[in-house]
């Protein structure tokens, strides 16, 4: 697979996560939907700007873009919830870390309890 290629199915992957068509990116982007179809085949050669402008439209650090992981449920879990923060303020972001770190540790107490 080619860098095109994989950079658009990591954009078709994020896109996903986040519940979005490609219309819905394309307009957070400023982009034409049928061009975002093009990106996520690979087809398209596109410019450091138009990334930028998806890479914005998604919410999410460039460093995202270029993480290719093997396809995996675990790995698509993942990238939902680092989509679901993205764009959320570091206090928010404090907050949510907070939460999950309760619910786990009520669900390791209830495991060993369980035992």
């Amino acid at each position: 697979m080619n860098l095109p290629e994989s950079v658009g199915n990591r954009i078709r992957e994020l896109r996903k996560a986040k519940g979005w068509t490609q219309e819905q990116l394309a307009e957070a982007a400023g982009l034409h939907y049928s061009y975002i179809g093009g990106v996520e085949r690979g087809d398209r050669n596109i410019s450091l700007e138009t990334l930028e402008k998806i890479i914005n439209g998604l919410q999410i650090s460039a460093e995202e873009i270029f993480k290719f992981k093997e396809e995996s449920e675990y790995n698509r879990a993942l990238d939902e919830h680092i989509t679901l923060i993205s764009g959320k303020s570091s206090d928010e972001i404090t907050s949510l870390t907070k939460m999950v770190k309760e619910v786990l540790n009520t669900i390791e107490k209830l495991q060993k309890s369980a035992d």
